[in-house]
């Protein structure tokens, strides 16, 4: 697996992700916004060969923060590195950049789902740690938690 930088046509990868994660990027005005967003942010890709596996898009929300502002791995690839590779590559950018803290929000625990217990399980893996509950930061049904990585 190799990890590059994205700088052109970052939409579309971050289409075709997406579009492999339904359950998790559902809402098309969500993924929209996503795929527009993503032109403008560093951006990862993770390849093996030609195949896309992944890819990771930071913001900048702080001069001290980055975000993870969206990121996926094709599902048959999960648990495989993938994911880990991406965060390890945004946390040597943040470092490189002089920021010491990466954070990422996600659902929250309080409205129970298998799929995000698996994302915050990830999280939590590679070093991130719940900060603060969102109840309605997106809305009622879906409520957000943040989590940060200290770098």
């Amino acid at each position: 697996m190799r990890i590059v930088e994205v700088t052109s046509a970052k939409g579309a990868i971050c289409a075709e992700i997406l579009a492999a994660l339904p359950h998790w990027f559902g809402i098309p005005n969500s993924n929209e916004a996503y795929i527009r967003d993503v032109e403008a942010m560093p951006m990862w890709a993770a390849y093996e060969g030609e195949r896309l596996l992944g890819f990771l898009a930071l913001g900048c929300p702080t001069p001290h923060v980055f975000e993870v502002h969206v990121m996926g791995v094709k599902p048959d690839l999960h648990r495989r590195g993938t994911g880990r590779a991406l965060i390890e590559r945004a946390a040597a950018y943040a470092r490189a950049h002089g920021v010491r803290f990466l954070t990422v929000k996600t659902r929250s625990a309080t409205a129970p789902d298998p799929g995000y217990d698996k994302t915050r399980a990830f999280y939590g893996a590679v070093g991130f740690v719940p900060i603060d509950e969102l109840p309605t930061l997106w809305d009622v049904e879906n409520p957000a938690v943040l989590l940060l990585k200290l770098l």
